[in-house]
């Protein structure tokens, strides 16, 4: 008997060296998905001026799914759209105030502006600024962002 093809060698070798076998090897390199750990570092990723995609998640076989996607996502879009990933569970202030029952769900930020300070004046040293929302709702994967933020008119790349 002879012994495994080159092919079977090559492709068995691929799926024990690759994290996950896509049917191809994808070097995404290292992550580009930013953890929440604070409103604080939120608002200063924020203030940077770049379009914050959030995914709200809590843990489950979804979720798995949903990782991989922003890895791939964040690879392909990075520096000038942030991805970030909100565990709910451990901060759950942050995913409360933004009113949805379904996790995991994905919404992006941008455009922040600057607010002109209507009514009383509580602190002067406060900033109150607005910042657009959109709910994802496309195909979730990284064509499904590209047509998302083609549709939305959010820039993805420097201007030529």
């Amino acid at each position: 008997m002879e012994g495994p093809s080159f092919f079977d060698r090559m492709i068995n070798h691929l799926r024990s060296t690759c994290k996950y076998y896509t049917g191809y090897p994808k070097d995404l390199g290292p992550s580009r998905v930013i953890h929440f750990n604070s409103e604080r570092e939120f608002v200063q990723l924020l203030h940077e001026g770049n379009p914050v995609v959030v995914a709200f998640t809590i843990r489950g076989n979804y979720t798995r799914h949903l990782d991989k996607v922003l890895e791939e996502a964040a690879a392909e879009f990075y520096p000038h759209i942030k991805f970030m990933r909100v565990e709910c569970p451990k901060y759950p202030g942050f995913c409360i105030a933004r009113q949805k029952k379904e996790y995991p769900f994905i919404e992006i930020f941008h455009t922040p502006e600057q607010v002109a300070n209507q009514g009383r004046v509580t602190d002067a040293n406060i900033t109150r600024y607005s910042v657009k929302v959109l709910p994802f709702n496309y195909d979730l994967s990284a064509y499904g962002f590209r047509e998302f933020f083609k549709r939305h008119g959010i820039r993805t790349s420097d201007p030529k």
